[in-house]
């Protein structure tokens, strides 16, 4: 019998049990794929419910140091000390000259390219570790933190002291033929600095290289400074480098101090290993690593005294790589390990942007990608952000996409390490369903 035939009645009953049908099919399709928040529940606190101490501090309003607090001021005039090499021309001692012979003219030594000396005149003679200067005939003179003038002066009075030369015959010539330098080591773990925007970019995707490059630089009297190492091995840190520079002392005592500090620490990690209910410290700073930060808060000069930024002989500045402040990504958005921006902040939404997923955006899969393979009608809208806590503890903050979107202190800064999961809440999953399948079956039903 044809459908129009039949009475109203009957054609009425078949209408409502094929929405009956309908409605049974998106039961029967949400019971099969299961509501996420029911089946994978995820136990979150609301961000305004938990205590500062869980958040991070922004960075937004760091700004830079002043660089010239990492180099030192030179002072007027050129204080000697042990490693640098004078010209000194004693006229009739150095050299010597027999009493008729007519008196030697003295060397011209020229600075090599990378030398900012000017021309020296006198023959090479080298200051002692100890900062003596040993001249023929007289005894080795002290001349640790003079000048030239004063360094001319001490000469002149020990040869007149001594009877070797007469005052109006006593005139030497003392000036600098090669400063002293000292060897310092630079470990850099940032990348190559020729392209900043594409470094930028490579690091923000997680593609760039982050191998460390070691260098032994040297560095004259009064530039041996960090600014000085950092110029000569790059500039300031790259943008895939945390912002602050490490140094460490090359001296026996700085070794032996760190050595006796990771002992100790390790000790204590022991220790605590046989109490199961004891929390075991993270690592503290070391003591023997200077650590010299690159941004500051507004209003805030940072005290770096000169002795810190003062480096010497096989001293070692590092670098270090950024590579443990990323987040991660799961749920309804796109799986991945992401790298944290260094000077600005990032929130849930714009972590949430960099997988790929803008906020309100239609998320294929779940209901639409089993019933039609259509993308969701209604976009999820709960974030979960699971932060580490101290002892291996887990906090799970609960956010509100709808909230964040309209409430800027809605919106929780990501931290290293955070992983962000997205999910539908079960009547956004229960919607989706039900529009999936009636688009699917019950316009079909509808139209028989």
């Amino acid at each position: 019998m044809n459908k129009k035939s039949l009475p109203v009645g009957k054609r009425a009953r078949h209408v409502l049990r094929s929405i009956q049908t309908v409605v049974a099919a998106g039961l029967l399709s949400t019971s099969l794929t299961g509501c996420t928040t029911i089946t994978q529940p995820i136990d979150g606190v609301p961000a305004n419910r938990l205590p500062d101490t869980f958040f991070v501090e922004p960075k937004n309003d760091l700004v830079p140091i002043d660089i010239s607090l990492l180099s030192l001021e030179p002072p007027r005039d050129y204080q000697i000390s042990g490693g640098d090499i004078l010209g000194i021309y004693v006229e009739g001692v150095l050299p010597f000259n027999p009493p008729n012979a007519p008196p030697e003219p003295p060397p011209v030594n020229f600075p090599g390219e990378q030398s900012i000396l000017p021309p020296s005149i006198g023959y090479p003679i080298a200051v002692q570790d100890d900062g003596t200067l040993a001249l023929p005939l007289i005894e080795p003179l002290d001349v640790e933190g003079l000048t030239l003038e004063q360094i001319r002066e001490a000469i002149r009075d020990a040869y007149i002291d001594n009877e070797i030369l007469r005052p109006e015959k006593a005139r030497p010539i003392v000036t600098i033929i090669k400063e002293r330098t000292y060897d310092v080591v630079v470990i850099r773990e940032d990348a190559s600095r020729l392209n900043t925007q594409s470094l930028a970019a490579e690091y923000i995707r997680g593609t760039s290289d982050r191998s460390a490059s070691g260098t032994m630089v040297q560095l004259p009297a009064y530039q041996n400074d960090v600014l000085h190492a950092l110029v000569e091995t790059g500039g300031l840190p790259g943008l895939n480098a945390k912002n602050q520079v490490k140094v460490l002392r090359a001296s026996e005592a700085d070794k032996r101090k760190r050595s006796q500090f990771m002992q100790q620490f390790y000790a204590q990690q022991r220790a605590l290993m046989l109490d199961p209910c004891a929390c075991p410290p993270e690592l503290p700073e070391d003591p023997a690593i200077i650590k010299i930060p690159l941004r500051v808060k507004p209003g805030v000069v940072p005290d770096i005294p000169k002795d810190e930024i003062t480096l010497q002989d096989g001293d070692i500045v590092y670098i270090e790589s950024r590579e443990t402040e990323v987040f991660y990504t799961g749920g309804l958005l796109p799986g991945g390990e992401f790298s944290l921006p260094r000077d600005y902040d990032l929130d849930v939404l714009g972590a949430m942007a960099i997988a790929g997923r803008g906020v309100g955006s239609q998320v294929s899969g779940g209901s639409a990608s089993i019933i039609g393979g259509r993308s969701s009608a209604v976009p999820p809208g709960i974030v979960y952000i699971l932060r580490k806590t101290p002892c291996n503890g887990q906090v799970a903050i609960e956010v509100d996409l709808t909230k964040a979107i309209n409430d800027p202190k809605s919106r929780p800064l990501i931290a290293p390490g955070d992983t962000i999961i997205l999910q539908y809440r079960c009547e956004e999953e229960l919607i989706n369903f039900g529009i999936a399948t009636f688009f699917t079956y019950g316009l079909r039903e509808l139209l028989r």
